[in-house]
């Protein structure tokens, strides 16, 4: 029996259908949601990606603001622009779009974004909230994962959780997601003896590693969910996934599939995240 196939293109749009509502309430308490993107350089990935939450934004109804900056940007004037907008009360979320050039410090300018607008949630702050538990804007793309296991139906309290990688992006607070809904979690990276049977013990198999069709059938457990957030591209131009999705799909209970899974709900947690920096912000 093949597993179902987890659409996230349908559940970011459920999502950003919660979102718009909430929005047409919130405008009529007089406030609108606002969210600042700043992308510095002409990476034609970020472009792109920038283009796609300008679209979102005005889909939400959201008031949004693109800063396209040059790639001779100075770290100084990056860093002067995030405080502008930090002051700014028509701006409730920010986001730098990385990478940046290389002159940049990354950290540097991720810390001059005030904690209550950092809605990508990389702030050292924002990260130990997360960790100890505390209210905090949530990192989007694990936030998502959260979201697209428990619409499968899957009660994650109780269960084991494994996660392959340990980035900070993904790996890292994914994995203190799963823990804060009670799932006991696992992490293997590339120094993980024993990986294939440490996988195959899971109920919930998330898979970030930024290698194409590394985990196949032989890492699943039979009836497992299996999120994979890789995004790789082939040498005959189309794009796979960290799990060898046709191996693994007759194992699984339910996949994600690539594209069409994990992507779509990036952006669908990052309007969640501007909203509720909006709300938060009015004491709503």
């Amino acid at each position: 029996m093949s597993a179902k196939v987890i659409d996230g293109k349908r559940i970011a749009q459920e999502i950003k259908d919660e979102i718009r509502l909430e929005t047409e309430n919130l405008k009529g308490q007089g406030i609108v949601p606002g969210l600042a993107v700043v992308l510095v350089g002409g990476d034609p990935a970020s472009a792109v990606y920038v283009g796609n939450k300008e679209k979102t934004c005005r889909e939400m109804g959201f008031y949004s603001e693109v800063h396209r900056l040059p790639e001779e940007t100075t770290e100084a004037e990056l860093v002067q622009l995030v405080g502008s907008l930090n002051r700014s009360d028509s701006v409730h979320g920010i986001l730098v779009q990385l990478p940046l050039p290389k002159h940049i410090n990354e950290k540097l300018v991720i810390d001059a974004i005030a904690v209550h607008k950092d809605v990508d949630s990389f702030s050292p702050q924002n990260t130990g909230n997360l960790v100890i538990g505390d209210e905090s804007l949530l990192p989007c793309t694990p936030a998502g994962i959260i979201e697209l296991i428990k619409r499968t139906g899957m009660d994650i309290s109780g269960k084991h959780a494994v996660v392959i990688g340990r980035s900070n992006i993904v790996g890292k607070p994914v994995a203190m997601l799963l823990l804060r809904e009670n799932a006991t979690v696992t992490i293997c990276h590339s120094r993980t003896e024993n990986m294939e049977r440490i996988a195959a013990e899971a109920d919930i198999l998330v898979v970030a590693i930024g290698k194409p069709k590394a985990i196949d059938s032989r890492f699943i457990k039979p009836g497992a969910v299996v999120i994979d957030v890789g995004v790789n591209r082939l040498n005959n131009g189309k794009l796979a996934g960290d799990v060898d999705y046709d191996d693994c799909l007759d194992k699984a209970s339910a996949i994600t599939p690539v594209p069409g899974g994990v992507g779509p709900m990036t952006i669908a947690m990052l309007m969640k995240n501007t909203l509720k920096a909006a709300q938060l912000q009015a004491g709503v």
